[in-house]
């Protein structure tokens, strides 16, 4: 359980949310309403009074109080506290600026307002992933995926495309990474491989594919460790999860958006790299001189 001793970083606070997504199936209705606000809205939990809390959650004051004490807090002032140290740790962000100036030309424009509004989405999640929590989350993955016996990435339905670029792009530089493709009724005899020395990286959103979930329920009996790309704490790919990454996916199109996961992958990546010595640098070389070699790429 979370103790009340010296929490005085934003990391703290992402234990307690963590620890809260790990506890929200086994919490009642009331307090899973509860947990929901404190999970989707945090910057609020810090502002916010317990009572105006409440309300916003459409709980009772009480049940508030009796989530923290879930989470170890004998009082919720102390809970909100630790919310309220974490904003004051966060950077500014540049992008906000220029996401207002295309709200401001979206109306002046009404024609393109379809994409204007999708502009002002994605700079909206952009922004949210270039915070100083996400990239220090990114530097603890690193060593994590570099140092790991294998490393698999799960990624079903739309989020396959995802899993594939990490693995494509990942193998270049790192010949134990390894794609589940899941396909032709392969998906458990894929995950049967794996141990407790192994990481696996998933991709998934709300809706969350059931194959998605059940694979990193067996993976967590395995003893792998987690990092998990989703939406929201909530997800049921967060729990017990190593390192979760929850990015915003909002847009206008009728679909989520993977751009923020993109992103992801290429920061990741890249930082996994700069780990990786001059081996890393020669498995790269390899790659590039073997397919134009095999005439890969297109020369005029």
């Amino acid at each position: 359980m979370t103790t009340e001793t010296n929490p005085q970083t934003t990391s703290d606070a992402d234990r307690v949310l963590k620890e809260l997504s790990s506890l929200y199936p086994t919490l009642t209705p009331q307090l899973k309403k509860a947990a929901d606000f404190v999970l989707e809205h945090p910057v609020e939990v810090a502002l916010l009074s317990i009572r105006k809390s409440a309300e916003t959650a459409s709980v009772t004051p009480s049940t508030m109080t009796r989530l923290a004490k879930t989470l170890g807090f004998e009082r919720y002032d102390r809970f909100r506290q630790l919310f309220q140290e974490a904003i004051h740790t966060k950077a500014p962000s540049s992008f906000s600026q220029r996401a207002e100036s295309l709200q401001h030309l979206a109306s002046n424009n009404t024609e393109n307002n379809v994409l204007s509004e999708y502009s002002t989405a994605t700079f909206n999640n952009l922004e949210h992933f270039f915070q100083t929590e996400t990239l220090e989350k990114i530097e603890q993955a690193a060593p994590i995926i570099v140092n790991a016996r294998k490393v698999f990435t799960l990624g079903l339905r739309d989020n396959f495309a995802c899993a594939h670029h990490f693995a494509y792009v990942g193998q270049i530089a790192f010949p134990h990474i390894q794609l589940i493709r899941g396909d032709q009724g392969t998906l458990l005899s894929e995950l049967a491989v794996i141990n407790e020395q192994d990481v696996i990286v998933v991709f998934g959103s709300d809706p969350y594919a059931i194959d998605t979930v059940n694979a990193i329920n067996i993976v967590r009996e395995a003893g792998a460790k987690i990092i998990a790309v989703t939406d929201s704490l909530r997800s049921p790919l967060a729990g017990d999860a190593a390192i979760v990454f929850t990015l915003n996916n909002e847009t206008p199109h009728f679909f989520g958006t993977l751009v923020p996961a993109i992103a992801l992958i290429e920061a990741l990546l890249s930082v996994c790299v700069s780990l990786g010595g001059s081996e890393i640098v020669r498995n790269i070389d390899q790659f590039e001189e073997n397919l134009r070699r095999l005439g890969g790429y297109y020369t005029p």
